[in-house]
């Protein structure tokens, strides 16, 4: 009986540490040490620049397996959601970020151990040392406006699996950090370096892959409409708030059943503008005229289930008064509410967008979008 309760107690406590071990299998963790620059982009940026920027990143990861039908179109990227600190090395002008965000992460080329990845990243990050008006007046920080910001961050890995368990990596580093004008002075902080970085996965770091025959998707058109809003101020620190009103008309075709090329047309109407020129008295009777822009888009919507990732230019075709660059980017993900293959309405999407110049944020986009 002994012997029989002892087999027993065995084959469950196996059944469990086997059942643990699959649950764990492809997720770790991964710290990376940064150093680098910052990239003054404009002659307004602050002069007193820091020697170097240092910062670490801690991530915790998880390996697709091929659960879900993108993970094998996408070729098995890696997730992950990371905790990032960066010091800019002058703190009473620039001051700390402390910034949290998921990544997405996608092999470039493979060959044996080694492997050539690339990272993007989109969140949320909160800088120590945002301008003040008030108790005391900032003449140095120009760069950034408010505590809380966008935060987004591309990076490549070379990276060499050492085992099933631990990897080791170098590679190079860009992140932005910026209120897209929501409050002002915005000029942003343009950072680039390298880092290196471990990674370590306690089971394995290769789990075994769900491979089977998938059905491609059709290459199909739709109609689409994105309804944006957005609010910024208009070059006076801790002055009224004043909403932008976005639409955007566009085609999309899919393609390679992971894609979608889109072009159209974007609309924006400025109410920040329209209070300039009716302060100041300039285009007098036509102020709503000269405050609304209108461009020519082309894009690429870059598709992981129910999230895009989406990649855009807009070519200007009227700007308004106080005219900017002839184009402009805009940068941001989808998540898809509604995706279906058949209806009226085959998709409904909310969308967080940045829309800058150069290396220069304009807005920041929260829109609805839908798709006929």
């Amino acid at each position: 009986m002994a012997r029989q309760l002892l087999l027993l107690i065995s084959t469950i406590l196996l059944f469990v540490n086997c059942t643990a071990q699959d649950k764990w299998a492809g997720m770790g963790i991964e710290t990376n040490l940064f150093a680098g620059k910052i990239l003054p982009h404009t002659p307004r940026f602050p002069k007193q620049l820091p020697d170097v920027v240092k910062g670490v990143e801690v991530n915790a990861v998880f390996q697709t397996y091929g659960k879900k039908d993108w993970h094998q179109r996408r070729k098995y990227p890696l997730v992950g959601f990371a905790l990032m600190y960066t010091d800019y090395g002058v703190d009473t002008v620039f001051g700390k970020c402390i910034s949290i965000y998921p990544s997405l992460q996608f092999p470039l080329l493979k060959y044996k151990k080694l492997e050539w990845t690339f990272k993007a990243s989109f969140g949320l990050g909160y800088v120590t040392k945002p301008y003040e008006r008030y108790p005391y007046f900032d003449t140095l920080n120009k760069a950034i406006g408010s505590g809380f910001n966008n935060f987004s961050l591309f990076a490549t890995d070379i990276r060499y699996r050492v085992n099933q368990h631990l990897d080791i990596q170098a590679g190079g580093t860009f992140f932005h950090v910026s209120n897209a004008a929501f409050r002002t002075p915005n000029l942003g902080i343009n950072t680039y370096g390298a880092h290196v970085g471990i990674r370590y996965f306690p089971t394995t770091s290769q789990p075994e892959r769900i491979q089977r025959e998938i059905q491609p998707l059709k290459n199909r058109w739709l109609a689409q409409v994105r309804l944006g809003f957005s609010a910024k101020e208009n070059h006076i620190p801790d002055g009224p708030m004043y909403p932008v009103y976005i639409v955007s008309a566009f085609a999309s075709k899919r393609y390679m059943s992971k894609n979608k090329a889109i072009i159209g047309l974007d609309y924006s109407y400025h109410s920040n503008m329209y209070a300039f020129l009716r302060n100041s008295e300039i285009a007098v009777g036509e102020e709503k005229a000269n405050s609304w822009k209108s461009a020519v888009i082309v894009g690429n919507e870059f598709l992981y289930g129910r999230t895009g990732v989406l990649l855009q230019l807009g070519f200007y075709l009227k700007n308004y008064y106080l005219a900017e660059d002839f184009f402009y980017q805009k940068l941001g993900g989808n998540f898809y509410i509604i995706q279906q293959e058949k209806g009226v309405l085959k998709e409904l999407s909310a969308s967080i967008l940045l829309k800058t110049h150069k290396f220069e944020a304009e807005l920041v986009e929260v829109g609805i979008g839908m798709g006929f």
